[in-house]
């Protein structure tokens, strides 16, 4: 209805946000930022979920028009979970990025599917949620053991609201270790450990659950009656946006863009997929499996631009004097995933760079990564950019001059977990694209050749 207001959750792994959109229009209307934050509760690292829901609360409370709130959409990142006693008690909430994890590899790398069953590939530290369930029950008995049941992210914060318990399948299929896509079916790793019995009943993204609870109301002051959805993984809410309003049969990329940069490509072919380049299926929120190359663009980019470089828009005479420079960045700079997880990063010719140089610097190195991930899948065409990259001049332009047969499009800031909250709603989508013309620099072309000579001789 006119003035309804719909309430997002967006839980990401650097920053946690609750933004108001009108039902309507799309617009954001308010919103509220925090940092994620990691903790060491209980002797490992985990996910700061009890500062996060102060701030959740705080800002539903503090949220103008806030009863105008029709409905509560959570949404947040994969590789997590939540391990709950039988009283709702939280027993761990494990931080992927803990190193610790890596104490329990060579038993748990014996016990998993092969990759070609459950297309999630062997990831380190704890970007399998299987490795880190596994990782508790040797380590941690006493934590696992009086387990009742296992929240995936976005449907624990689901459960946090309206006290209704939920599974569902974008997170559930997000390089687990848990899934089968292919068979949609939990894995024998699974089964075998009897975390599949842990798991609530699986519902849809767009399912409501149930209305906020009685405590939730109170502390907040919304409407009784706000409901509150079952939720979606924060990548797979970017594709769906556009996967529900293109033909079955278009193949098309989605680059989502925030810590990680994720391409999920629509029609390519899962023989694409290598187990050795962090490749990998998701699963979107009709359960269909979908390939998927990522490496975590943002976090990369901030490593690289280092200092307020990080911060400033790169402009296209900053992009030039990168290229007459011969600066380059090699990858890579983070160590959780992508195809070159393992190397350490490297700049080369990049010492008297300035800040918005380094900017550059930066963006060229995420299209060139991005552009390598859409030809390991096969080049899909359309490909449509969406999260912060797609406001970023330079990453979008070289990536279209780079992809030169291709039509490349960014979104507008109305997409993705906004846009997709309002879709599960009912709501047809208004995020605009735009085409991005290619730049005419004859020396990209050049440079790409020697960026991917000088990667491969790092192996």
């Amino acid at each position: 209805m006119p003035n309804d207001l719909i309430a997002v959750i967006d839980i990401g792994k650097t920053n946690a946000k609750v933004s108001l959109i009108d039902a309507v229009s799309g617009e954001t209307t308010w919103n509220l930022q925090c940092r994620s934050g990691t903790v060491d509760r209980i002797g490992i690292r985990e996910l700061d979920v009890m500062g996060i829901e102060c701030m959740v609360l705080a800002a539903l409370a503090a949220a103008p028009g806030k009863a105008r709130i029709r409905a509560i959409v959570p949404v947040a990142h994969g590789a997590a979970a939540v391990l709950l006693s039988a009283s709702g008690e939280i027993l761990a909430a494990p931080d992927y990025e803990d190193s610790a994890f890596g104490s329990v590899d060579e038993s748990y790398r014996r016990l998993r599917d092969p990759f070609e069953l459950t297309l999630s590939p062997l990831l380190p530290l704890g970007l399998n949620l299987g490795h880190q369930f596994y990782y508790l029950q040797q380590t941690h008995p006493e934590l696992f053991r009086p387990c009742a049941a296992i929240l995936l992210y976005p449907q624990y914060w689901a459960w946090r609201l309206s006290n209704v318990m939920a599974t569902e399948i974008t997170s559930l299929g997000c390089h687990t270790d848990l899934w089968r896509p292919k068979e949609a079916d939990y894995s024998a790793l699974a089964k075998s450990q009897r975390w599949d019995k842990l798991l609530p009943p699986r519902h849809s993204a767009g399912e409501v659950l149930g209305t906020v609870s009685t405590e939730v109301s109170r502390i907040t002051g919304i409407d009784s009656n706000c409901q509150v959805l079952c939720g979606i993984h924060d990548s797979n809410a970017s594709y769906l946006c556009y996967r529900a309003s293109r033909p079955e049969d278009e193949h098309f990329a989605v680059v989502s863009s925030g810590t990680w940069t994720v391409v999920m490509a629509h029609g390519a072919e899962l023989d694409h997929l290598r187990e050795s380049r962090d490749m990998l299926a998701n699963v979107d929120a009709f359960g269909s499996p979908v390939a998927t190359a990522r490496f975590m663009g943002g976090r990369e980019y901030e490593a690289i631009a280092g200092g307020s470089g990080a911060g400033r828009i790169p402009t296209l005479d900053s992009l030039i004097a990168v290229l007459d420079q011969h600066a380059m960045a090699l990858p890579s700079f983070a160590g959780t995933g992508g195809p070159f997880v393992g190397r350490r990063g490297r700049l080369v010719n990049a010492g008297q760079l300035t800040d918005v140089q380094r900017g550059a610097l930066a963006a060229l190195y995420c299209a060139l990564h991005t552009d390598l991930l859409l030809e390991f899948l096969g080049t899909p065409n359309p490909v449509i950019i969406d999260g912060p990259l797609a406001e970023n001049p330079m990453y979008v332009s070289v990536l279209a001059t780079l992809r030169d047969k291709a039509q490349i499009f960014a979104s507008d800031n109305r997409a993705g977990p906004a846009e997709c909250a309002r879709l599960l709603l009912g709501y047809t989508p208004t995020s605009q694209l735009r085409e991005i013309p290619p730049l005419d620099l004859l020396e990209l072309e050049a440079y790409r050749t020697k960026w991917r000579t000088d990667t491969r001789e790092r192996r």
